[in-house]
């Protein structure tokens, strides 16, 4: 993490902050009291603890440490509010933060008031508007933070709507876009060659994209675009659940244990394939591209066409070649769009900002990895053993908060994230 010159100014990250910060109000806007509160799996927080924690981190590694005579709003959130920092003391068990129905939701609001309240007059009140580097990485690291669980409210909600039998939309207002068949599947032909691997630039980054570092790779092929729902489904007609020969054996002993051998949120009624989506409950469209495939599901699906996940390296170089920005419609967090979008030109590769796509890189430190001090350690590092890399961030991740060089990473049975595939030979 280096100097931005855009945010060292009292004044810009303020303006930052509360941009930020109403963006996860904004995201909660449709629910009902009762979505604030449920957890209908391990893996998915309630609405109402994602508002408290980042709340809580502000309070913890910023006012405490940075604020003269700041007063905490209650020291017994900490219990609640506290993730996994083994540092900070003991916390709720993750799997029953579901169980908290206190503190209520009011209480919630009024400790972000409090917080926001105390962290604008820390940032005003430094001499000639410039805060320390010191200072304003915190700060800058709280609000990547916070833009992380936006994007898993979005999909914690879809989660707690999607598994009701009700179906309920999280909004009515508009539909998934609607689109052409998908361009024909090609490939990107990449040279044998060096490449640089990781984050290099001014701006922010998290401390496991770095350090930079050279990677020799074959010559490969990647694919143009993202496997399709109808591309999908063919490898279902074709037996692709049934078949052991194109599982892992862990992923074929999960697929025993499935319910719907189909992606996660897919249904059939009367003969035909419908998915939630955040809109509700609809038909399949074949021409958008598949999401909510665990791992398993990804790498089956790339050897039952005789391919294979490319790497995460073969992934960054190609995407550094042939990417110059994201297009315009892929995110939904600020313009309003709930699913991933069909690609939209030939220069359209689709990787950034439609769904995390899945790579066969194990998630593991970079050479020369310069973990975070202090209890911010925590972060990442300790995280590096039996999860996969996923790449290009998804529908759901902030605009802002996506860069080429973004890790993401999960176990390999986990899809309530906007997850999907790309191909590589």
């Amino acid at each position: 993490m280096t100097k931005n010159p855009n945010y060292t100014k009292a004044k810009n990250i303020i303006a930052r902050y509360n941009t930020v910060r109403q963006q996860s109000l904004t995201i909660c806007e449709p629910l009902q009291p009762e979505d604030y509160v449920v957890q209908p799996d391990e893996d998915v927080s309630p609405p109402k603890w994602h508002l408290g924690h980042i709340t809580w981190f502000f309070e913890n590694f910023i006012l405490v440490e940075w604020a003269q005579d700041y007063e905490p709003f209650d020291l017994r959130l900490n219990w609640f509010f506290n993730s996994y920092y083994e540092g900070q003391g003991d916390r709720i068990l993750r799997s029953n933060r579901g169980n908290m129905t206190r503190p209520s939701l009011q209480t919630v609001l009024d400790y972000r008031k409090h917080v926001d309240t105390a962290m604008a007059d820390l940032l005003s009140n430094y001499k000639d508007d410039i805060l320390p580097q010191e200072l304003y990485k915190l700060v800058e690291v709280g609000l990547q933070h916070e833009q992380q669980h936006q994007e898993l409210l979005v999909t914690d909600i879809k989660y707690i709507l999607g598994t009701n039998p009700y179906h309920p939309a999280y909004r009515e207002d508009s539909s998934a876009p609607i689109s052409s068949p998908p361009a024909a599947l090609d490939f990107l032909e990449m040279k044998e060659g060096i490449y640089e691997i990781g984050y290099k630039g001014k701006d922010f980054c998290w401390d496991n994209e770095q350090s930079v570092h050279k990677v020799y790779l074959q010559p490969y092929k990647i694919a143009n675009r993202l496997v399709t729902n109808g591309e999908f489904m063919e490898f279902m007609d074709a037996g692709g659940y049934e078949n052991h020969e194109y599982w892992l054996s862990e992923g074929w002993g999960w697929v025993k244990g499935l319910e719907e051998r189909a992606p996660l949120y897919w249904y059939k009624k009367d003969g035909e394939w419908f998915q939630y989506t955040l809109y509700g409950l609809e038909k399949v469209n074949p021409n958008l591209p598949v999401t909510h495939v665990s791992y398993f599901e990804a790498d089956a699906y790339a050897a039952w066409k005789g391919m294979r996940l490319p790497t995460e390296f073969e992934w960054e170089a190609a995407c550094r070649e042939h990417v110059y920005d994201i297009p315009e419609n892929a995110n939904f967090s600020e313009e309003g769009i709930f699913h991933p979008v069909a690609r939209q030109s030939d220069s359209d590769y689709q990787f950034l900002g439609n769904v995390w796509e899945w790579t066969g890189s194990a998630y593991l430190a970079y050479p020369n990895y310069p973990r975070f001090k202090g209890a911010l350690g925590e972060y990442n590092g300790k995280f590096m053993v039996n999860q996969m890399v996923l790449r290009g961030g998804s529908c759901a991740t902030p605009r802002t908060h996506i860069r080429l060089t973004y890790r993401n990473f999960f176990q390999t049975d986990k899809r309530w994230q906007f997850t999907g595939i790309r191909l590589a030979e």
